[in-house]
């Protein structure tokens, strides 16, 4: 049976940006541009976090089982 990981962390991914969207559409109809531009500076850094992890996941091997062989 085939492991629906990969579909997990594809629909965790999308959440997160419909989350995002959503606080970004309700920060930009109040119309504050200080709060426009610090809500920017942190959806950036969950961007530069995200990407940064999505990279780890495909450049680094899973690690090595640590198992005692009896």
């Amino acid at each position: 049976m085939a492991t629906s990981a990969p579909i997990i962390l594809v629909r965790g991914f999308w959440l997160g940006a419909w989350a995002w969207v959503v606080i970004l559409v309700i920060v930009a109809a109040t119309g504050k541009t200080d709060t426009l531009h610090t809500f920017l500076l942190v959806f950036y850094g969950w961007v530069v976090g995200w990407t940064s992890a999505t990279i780890a996941r495909y450049v680094y091997p899973p690690p090595k089982s640590r198992r005692l062989s009896q």
